[in-house]
């Protein structure tokens, strides 16, 4: 490029923030190609970066990250899946058996061998055994207490309706998100888990229409374990890219029983996209994502942020079949789309259906996010590390990918579902929620099974910076995993 973007103008009164401001454009712009040229996502590299810490283990550095092994594990795996590469048995069953040491006899699993279990580190173990684990003796799947992770789950059950992310600990709608990802996966999913959890998720959208770690709820003076109904609940924090996403991701989870309960919580829809587009930063910021109003931008918000427009369109926000521009045959004929006009595979189709720039979001990636030696970051000068990794290619999938609910699909799941279908645990359903259950697992493995990618854009590289040898495997909106992934775990668990 002959000249970079113009740095932010800032009035004449210079404080800590606007320098550092400055320092990061100035830093992101020397990253721009002085002639330009297709930026290459240099996937030997970060491939080479992932099976260093996968095989020779990870840094002296990461020593704090005892706690979060299954942290550890799950970046490394999913960013495998991401880029296409599939682990080799042996690997894998190394990967089963150490996974399979973190679970907790009281259930959940722990961040390591012996520790308390945890509902994030529960979320990373049982996403990494979708990856790498499989039915029978072994496989990992079997050995998954699905009972023990229900009464762990109850056991963390606050009376607003939150869950603590751990015994002893404090509530966060991350540890919701991990627990109903897990739910919904392995099919322990109850009225009783979740009720009252939709109003909570709601109480924590802040002004700003972001969310906030969590609320405050009133209790009565004259009886302390007693929550006031209807009373305020301030959000506490401030608005934030990664609550954000797991509280969204968390409130689609929840539809179906929102649906069919009596209570219907609802959220500001309108100030949560406009606040999710103004996380993206301009162009002299290359188009990366912040996660917090006037923070810098990092790589990692190009999941929490990015990947957060998908889930908007599961809501009736943004996306070409919101919009009424896209056939739902394309998902069984793979070719009709826009209001009948008939396209070959492969053909682009020039609509603008996109509420954040995907391509301002690539470059961001591949031309700031990656480390000359492998490993993507948060952005320069900083190192890789196997979260920034993980999060930024996931972030770049989504913005390679169009992976939207289908109506059709989630009609036929709901049509083929048997009632004969029984949960293959007993979690001691009372009588009274007997027939809601049913609805609410009917509804829920339809709802995480009805994601598919346009298939027209997926035979297309026209969208993609970089052309077609940037394209990575697309990811499901809800659970970052791959779509197959997810499925094949939810399908075992169902008994499908």
């Amino acid at each position: 490029m002959a000249t970079g973007p113009k740095l932010t103008p800032f009035d004449n009164y210079r404080t800590a923030t606007t320098a550092v401001q400055h320092e990061t454009e100035e830093i992101l712009h020397r990253h721009l190609p002085k002639d330009w040229k297709p930026p290459a996502l240099n996937k030997s590299a970060h491939m080479q970066f992932l099976v260093k810490h996968l095989v020779q283990g990870f840094p002296s550095r990461y020593t704090s990250q005892d706690a979060s092994q299954p942290w550890l594990l799950f970046w490394i795996l999913q960013a495998f899946s991401c880029l296409g590469v599939v682990l080799d048995p042996g690997n894998k069953q190394k990967a089963i058996d150490k996974i399979m040491l973190w679970q907790h006899p009281a259930g959940g699993f722990g961040g390591g061998p012996g520790q308390a279990a945890h509902l994030l580190t529960t979320y990373a173990s049982v996403c990494s055994l979708a990856i790498v684990g499989r039915p029978g003796e072994g496989g990992g799947w079997d050995g998954i207490d699905r009972k023990a992770i229900y009464n762990f789950f109850l056991s963390l059950k606050q009376k607003d309706g939150s869950f603590l992310v751990a015994h002893h600990s404090e509530v966060d709608v991350r540890g919701i998100y991990c627990l109903l990802v897990v739910a919904t996966l392995l099919d322990i999913i109850t009225p009783e888990l979740v009720a009252g959890t939709p109003e909570f998720i709601a109480s924590c959208q802040t002004y700003e229409g972001g969310f906030s770690s969590a609320s405050f709820p009133s209790y009565d003076t004259h009886n302390p374990g007693k929550i006031l109904d209807g009373s305020p609940r301030p959000a506490l924090g401030e608005a934030h890219g990664g609550y954000t996403f797991c509280a969204l991701a968390s409130w689609i989870m929840l539809q179906p029983y929102i649906k069919l309960s009596a209570a219907k919580p609802t959220i500001n829809l309108k100030s949560l996209t406009r606040w999710l587009v103004q996380m993206q930063g301009v162009e002299s910021e290359l188009g990366g994502f912040r996660g917090r109003t006037n923070k810098l931008v990092d790589g990692c918000y190009s999941w929490w942020c990015g990947g957060a427009f998908g889930l908007l369109e599961a809501l009736g926000v943004g996306g070409l079949e919101n919009a009424k521009a896209m056939s739902e045959e394309v998902i069984d004929e793979e070719e009709e789309i826009l209001k009948g006009l008939k396209v070959e595979a492969g053909d682009w189709v020039d609509v603008d259906d996109e509420l954040f720039n995907s391509k301002a979001l690539q470059e961001y990636i591949l031309y700031a996010g990656q480390s000359p030696s492998g490993g993507l970051r948060d952005k320069p000068p900083k190192p890789a590390d196997a979260y920034h990794t993980l999060y930024c290619l996931s972030g770049l999938s989504s913005a390679q990918h169009h992976v939207f609910p289908s109506k059709t699909k989630h009609e036929k799941l709901t049509e083929e579902w048997s009632p004969k279908n029984e949960r293959q645990v007993d979690l001691l359903v009372s009588a009274e929620d007997k027939d809601l259950e049913t609805a609410l697992r009917r509804e829920g493995i339809a709802a995480i099974l009805s994601w598919g990618e346009d298939p027209v854009r997926a035979t297309s590289a026209a969208h993609i910076v970089g052309g077609k040898d940037n394209r990575l495997n697309a990811t499901h909106p809800i659970t970052n995993l791959t779509i197959t992934h997810t499925e094949g775990i939810a399908k075992w668990a169902y008994g499908l």
